[in-house]
């Protein structure tokens, strides 16, 4: 025998019940007899047993029961269609099965049974026999949420197999019975039929899973404990609420149908995914009623344009009563309601027009930054938005930039302003043609109703105005060539009277002369120069002279004026050489190059000719002129030049013949770059001052008595017997400046006298030593054949062969104050000369 799990429907909201019946047979044959064991009484509604019908006949469009108090489902299900007592423990019925299309019919006998079982307490020495296998099944079980009893509940019977066999005992734990909620759940003891105590809520708790155990009366457990699940059944009872009691949107005026305004949505606490669950949207009511503007999905809760009559003119808030319902809106489910708030918004839907088509108004010849009309508009649009204010144009009319428009923010009108003086000699009115548009561009649809943009004519006329003297062109120009003689006339500036076109009447006047070079005729405007005009002299040279002129007419009204002078040049200037002092290193360096300008302009400037001035023949051997471009020249040397100062004389010409020449200094020095050669940058450079030039006598006069000191005090030791190596000592004397006819006594009384700076002569010394930065040596010493080296800086050695002399007296080696002074005062002039023209 088999155990089978059978649920029992209640009716109404009473719970389902399920009962256990046990099945003896269903191993036979098709349409054979199918046996159920049922307790003595069945209530009406309750479920039998489930026969197999398609094993039977599967093709059955017809089923019947042969007893009444039972009926048969589609699907097997045997149910008692009253309350059925078993008086008898067997009772019997036939359910016949026919398929009108071919005639078939089968039938299938049920049997019922009801069989008593006998229980006994088991022995303290027989075992419990146990088996892998559950002996019991979890039976499902369900009870309806908000039941209203009548209370304690019977939901179902917890029965074992070993109850067949002995007396078992039913206990239950879990949630609802020892853990929260407490004692929802009991089950009788001896029975194992299960209660509940009260009703519960599905939202609150959806399922209960309990455990059910069985055991003997000595403690014994008979099963394995078996989970019990009770699942709460969902009932309706809980509206759908909106997420939000008040929806906002917004939509554009010119949206098209279909388009998504916002989305509604509800929630409901029932069981997902059921009836209870499912919710259609729908708009209950709008406000202010009008055709149907809006729609709403059915089941996303999107709400859209439904309507081409969206326009903010018109209407621009609605008001939607929203509804939502459960079981799928039918008439009896569960419902509520929200509120949408849509504020169409503003497009520009609407072209701006003006109230006339044509304007007039009037403005005095010469006025200027004045209003002369406002022009007001018509905009249907949201006013102080892109889509209101106004974008006015002038079309034509204003070709010479006489007027302008704008826009009055606070009025939306056109402004129109002169910003240019009008001449009412030149035209007596003016006609514009204005456009408007908005600031944003209109939408799709207004574009294509409004292809061309709305126009006005604006007839401007302008008034007669006495006015004075017109200077027109500001600016005149004339031209005069320089150095002209003084008292040479030209014309001069023109000035008009606006009325008679005419110069008559006027008197001018010199306001601004900068370098007062002309003067003005009061009557005519001439000008007449008054010094010799320079062009070299202006700044900038190449611009023009520009002499303000204020004309007058008799009323005393006047205009002022430019008159710009073109002062032409004359070639008067000729090319200057720019270097005066170069330095050559050599033979690092092959050459010097020397450049001109000229201040003339350069039609009379370059190209340049370079040449030496009257060379001599020794200049003409040692220099040579090459041209490097036109405005300069290469100054070359032979390789046999010797290291010194050269003065070379260059004539420069410019492109007529205008010359000039310079003597050019150019120091051939030893060096690797010219600011090695600090003699000749000195001297070049450096003005000695009056106390300068005093130490520097002071200096040569105590330096000159030492040495007279030094060589008397030799000779008269010789006269009295000199050792040996006293007289073979050398006295040296450097750094000596221009020396000049220096005379030194020698030490075998023989007085040495250097000549001039040409180097020739007995023991001369090179002149040009101090100039060069060099350092001269003298030495003197007892013998016949003596050396000196002299300016070595500068390149140049000198031997002195002899110096063999007549015999002179110590007193001759003695200079009056006289001698001194004539070889000083030459050489110091000199110095500062060469400081100066470096």
């Amino acid at each position: 025998m088999a155990t089978a799990e059978l649920r029992v429907p209640l009716r109404g909201a009473l719970c389902r019940l399920l009962l256990t019946v046990a099945v003896f047979s269903f191993a036979c044959e098709a349409c054979e007899k199918v046996t159920f064991n049922i307790p003595s009484k069945l209530e009406a509604d309750k479920i039998v047993g489930r026969v197999n019908l398609k094993d039977c006949l599967s093709s059955a469009d017809l089923i019947q029961s042969g007893d009444p108090d039972f009926r048969v489902l589609d699907d097997g299900s045997v149910y008692t269609a009253s309350t059925v007592v078993l008086s008898e423990e067997k009772r019997s019925f036939t359910i016949w099965l026919s398929d009108t299309k071919t005639q078939t019919q089968k039938e299938i006998k049920v049997l019922l049974e009801h069989q008593k079982k006998v229980l006994r307490k088991r022995g303290t020495k027989e075992p419990v026999l146990r088996r892998s296998k559950r002996r019991w099944a979890p039976i499902p079980c369900s009870m309806q949420e908000n039941s209203l009893g009548p209370f304690p509940l019977f939901l179902q019977q917890v029965q074992s197999d070993a109850a067949q066999n002995y007396t078992i005992f039913y206990s239950i734990s879990g949630r609802g019975v020892d853990q929260e909620p407490l004692n929802l759940f009991f089950i009788e003891k001896d029975t194992g039929n299960l209660y509940c105590t009260r009703a519960v809520d599905r939202e609150e708790y959806d399922i209960f899973d309990l455990i059910a155990y069985a055991s003997t009366a000595d403690g014994y457990s008979a099963d394995l404990p078996l989970p019990l699940p009770i699942r709460v059944e969902d009932e309706n009872d809980n509206h759908p609420i909106f997420t939000e009691a008040v929806y906002n949107f917004e939509v554009p005026e010119s949206s098209r149908v279909g388009t998504t305004v916002g989305v509604v949505c509800a929630t409901d606490r029932d069981e997902p995914d059921t009836m209870h669950t499912r919710l259609k949207y729908s708009i209950l009511e709008q406000s202010p009623r009008s055709p149907g503007i809006f729609a709403v999905h059915p089941s996303t809760g999107v709400i859209t344009v439904a309507a081409h009559y969206l326009d903010r003119e018109t209407v621009d808030k609605y008001s939607l009563i929203m509804k939502v319902q459960d079981m799928d809106g039918q008439f009896f489910g569960l419902m509520s309601t929200s509120t949408c708030m849509i504020t169409v918004k503003d497009s520009n839907d609407n072209a701006p027009t003006f109230k006339q088509n044509k304007y007039e108004a009037s403005v005095e010849e010469n006025a200027y930054n004045v209003e002369i009309l406002r022009i007001p508009i018509e905009d249907k649009d949201l006013i102080n938005t892109a889509n209101w204010r106004a974008n006015f144009t002038i079309l034509k009319g204003n070709e010479n930039g006489h007027f302008k428009i704008s826009t009055d923010k606070e009025t939306n009108e056109g402004v129109l302003c002169v910003v240019k003086p009008l001449n009412y000699e030149e035209n007596h009115q003016v006609t514009l043609e204005i456009g408007v548009n908005n600031e944003a561009p209109f939408t799709r649809d207004v574009a294509l109703r409004t292809a061309a943009m709305n126009r006005a004519l604006v007839t401007v006329h302008v008034r007669d105005q006495d006015e004075g003297p017109e200077c027109s062109p500001a600016t005149q120009y004339v031209r005069i060539k320089e150095n002209s003689a003084v008292g040479s006339k030209v014309n001069g500036y023109k000035a008009y009277d606006p009325e008679t076109r005419s110069s008559n009447g006027l008197r001018y006047k010199k306001l601004h002369d900068p370098k007062g070079w002309i003067t003005i005729d009061e009557i005519l405007g001439s000008i007449t120069t008054s010094k010799v005009l320079d062009r070299e002299a202006m700044t900038p040279r190449n611009d023009l002279y520009n002499i303000t002129v204020l004309a007058i007419d008799q009323d005393g009204r006047s205009c002022t004026g430019t008159l710009a002078v073109n002062v032409e040049d004359v070639n008067d200037n000729p090319p200057e050489i720019l270097q005066s002092y170069v330095t050559v290193c050599k033979p690092k360096m092959k050459h010097a190059d020397i450049s001109a300008v000229d201040p003339d302009d350069p039609v009379h400037g370059a190209p340049f000719y370079f040449s030496l001035a009257n060379p001599s023949p020794e200049t003409s051997r040692m220099w040579t002129l090459t041209k490097v471009n036109d405005t300069a020249a290469r100054l070359s040397y032979q390789k046999n030049a010797e290291f010194q100062e050269y003065s070379v004389p260059i004539t420069v010409k410019d492109r007529e013949g205008q010359s000039t020449t310079k003597t050019l200094r150019v120091n051939l020095c030893d060096c690797t770059h010219p600011s090695q050669c600090p003699a000749a940058r000195r001297s070049a450079g450096v003005v000695l001052g009056k106390w300068a030039i005093l130490a520097i006598l002071l200096g040569i006069a105590l330096l000159f008595s030492i040495l007279l000191t030094l060589v008397c005090g030799v000779v008269g030791a010789k006269k009295r017997g000199f050792p040996e190596d006293l007289a073979q000592q050398n006295l040296i004397i450097s750094n000596t400046e221009a020396p000049g006819d220096d005379k030194v006594c020698s030490g075998n009384g023989f007085m040495t006298q250097t000549v001039n700076t040409s180097g020739q002569g007995f023991c001369g010394t090179m002149g040009s030593g101090a100039k060069n930065g060099g350092q001269e040596t003298i030495e003197m010493v007892k013998g016949g054949h003596q050396t000196l080296e002299s300016c070595r800086g500068a390149g140049h050695h000198h031997t002195l062969d002899s110096c063999r002399g007549g015999h002179v007296d110590v007193d001759n080696c003695r200079y009056t104050y006289s001698e001194w002074h004539s070889f000083t005062q030459p050489r110091l002039g000199e110095d500062s000369i060469r400081g100066h023209t470096g």
